[in-house]
C-alpha cells in the first residue's frame, strides 16, 4: 500500500514538476534572450503555453522566435501528459482506490489487539467469517486485487500487499496485533511470515497453515503456536461423519453456528471476579448463575482436565472452559463485568 501511494503521488508530483519547469524555464529564457523583466517574461510564457492567442509582449528577435517555437512544442507534450495523468487519476479509479486505502489505514491505526489474516483463499475466508461471528477485529492482507474485489465487505478491512514483505505487516499494525493467522498457499511463505511475526512480537499468538506434514515441524520451529493442515482435518472430519455421525453433528453444533448454536468459551483466572479467585468449581456455582456448564480445566502447568471434579480449585494462570448457548455465554460475560464494577 505504501508503494502504491508512492506511485500514485509520484505521477501527480512529476506532472507538477514538469509544469513548473516549463513555466520557469520559459520565464528565464525570455529574460536572458530578450532581456525582458520577470513579469513580462512570465506573462509571455503563460500566454505561449496556454495558446490563448494574445499579442506578444514585445517584438521577438530571431532567437526569441526559435525559443517560443520550442516552448510551444514542449508545452504540448507536458499538457498532454497532464491530461492523461489526471484522467487516469480521477476517472480511472486511482483516486477512489487511494481514498479507500486511506480510510483503511485510518481505521487500522485505531485497532488494538486485532488479528492479521495473511491470504484470503478458502482457509483465510473461513477464518474471517468465524472472527466476524465472534466479533473479533481483524485485517486481511491479500496480494490478489481480483480476490479483494470479489469479496468486498464493509465489515472486512483488506490491505493489498505481500504478507512476506515486512512493510506490509507493519502497515497492518503488527505491533498492536494480538494474533496472526497465516494461510498462504506456499509453506515457505508461511514459514517466512511466522519468523517475521515472531521477531516483531514475541508474545503474539501465531496460527499457520501447512500443506504437508514435513512443513509442520518447520513452522513450529519458526515460532508458530499452532499449525493446521486443512486437507488432513477435512478428510478426518468427513470420515468421522461416517463412523460417528451423531457425535460429529453434535460437535458441529457446538462450533459457532450463528445465534442458534452452542459455544465453548475459555475463561482465564484473571478474567474472573475477585470473589471467584482461588475458589473451587463447586463454590463458584457458575451453572446456577448463568446456565453454562464447566466442561474443562487447564492447570497452570498446561494440563487439561475434561469434566473437572467439583473440588478443583481455580488458581492463578489456570483456565476454565464452559459450554453454553449464545445467550448463556453473554449472561456469563455480563455477570463478570458487573462483578468487576
Amino acid at each position: 500500500m505504501m508503494k502504491y501511494n508512492y506511485r500514485l503521488f509520484s505521477k501527480v508530483y512529476y506532472f507538477l514538476f514538469l509544469l513548473l519547469f516549463v513555466i520557469f524555464g520559459g520565464t528565464f529564457g525570455y529574460m536572458v534572450i530578450e532581456n525582458w523583466s520577470f513579469i513580462n517574461s512570465f506573462y509571455m510564457t503563460i500566454i505561449t503555453i496556454s495558446t490563448v492567442g494574445y499579442g506578444e509582449v514585445g517584438e521577438l528577435s530571431v532567437y526569441g522566435k526559435l525559443f517560443t517555437s520550442f516552448l510551444i512544442v514542449s508545452s504540448f507534450g507536458t499538457f498532454a501528459y497532464a491530461i492523461t495523468s489526471i484522467t487516469n487519476y480521477v476517472v480511472g479509479g486511482e483516486y477512489r482506490n487511494y481514498l479507500k486505502e486511506y480510510k483503511i489505514m485510518k481505521e487500522l491505526r485505531k485497532m488494538n489487539d486485532h488479528v492479521i489474516i495473511c491470504g484470503f483463499g478458502r482457509v483465510g475466508k473461513q477464518a474471517a467469517e468465524d472472527l466476524l461471528t465472534h466479533g473479533i477485529p481483524f485485517v486481511v492482507i491479500e496480494r490478489d486485487q481480483n480476490a479483494i474485489d470479489a469479496n468486498q465487505n464493509e465489515d472486512i478491512f483488506f490491505l493489498k500487499g505481500d504478507s512476506t514483505n515486512d512493510e506490509t505487516l507493519i502497515a497492518g499494525c503488527i505491533d498492536n496485533a494480538k494474533a496472526i493467522i497465516t494461510c498462504l498457499p506456499k509453506d515457505a511463505d508461511n514459514v517466512y511470515v511466522v519468523l517475521t511475526a515472531r521477531e516483531y512480537k514475541s508474545n503474539m499468538i501465531i496460527v499457520s497453515r501447512a500443506s504437508n506434514q514435513s512443513a509442520v515441524s518447520k513452522l513450529r520451529m519458526a515460532g508458530a503456536n499452532n499449525v493446521i493442515m486443512p486437507d488432513s482435518i477435512g478428510g478426518s472430519h468427513m470420515a468421522s461423519l461416517i463412523a460417528n455421525p451423531d457425535v460429529m453433528e453434535f460437535l458441529d453444533m457446538i462450533r459457532v453456528q450463528g445465534n442458534t448454536g452452542c459455544n465453548i468459551e475459555s475463561i482465564a483466572y484473571e478474567e474472573l471476579p475477585e470473589s471467584f479467585h482461588n475458589k473451587t468449581i463447586e463454590e463458584m456455582e457458575a451453572k446456577k448463575i448463568t446456565g453454562v456448564t464447566i466442561i474443562g480445566f487447564r492447570s497452570p502447568e498446561g494440563e487439561y482436565i475434561v469434566n473437572p471434579p467439583f473440588n478443583t480449585t481455580v488458581v492463578p494462570k489456570s483456565k476454565l472452559f464452559v459450554l453454553g448457548n449464545t445467550e448463556q455465554i453473554k449472561s456469563l460475560v455480563d455477570y463478570f463485568q458487573l462483578s468487576h464494577k
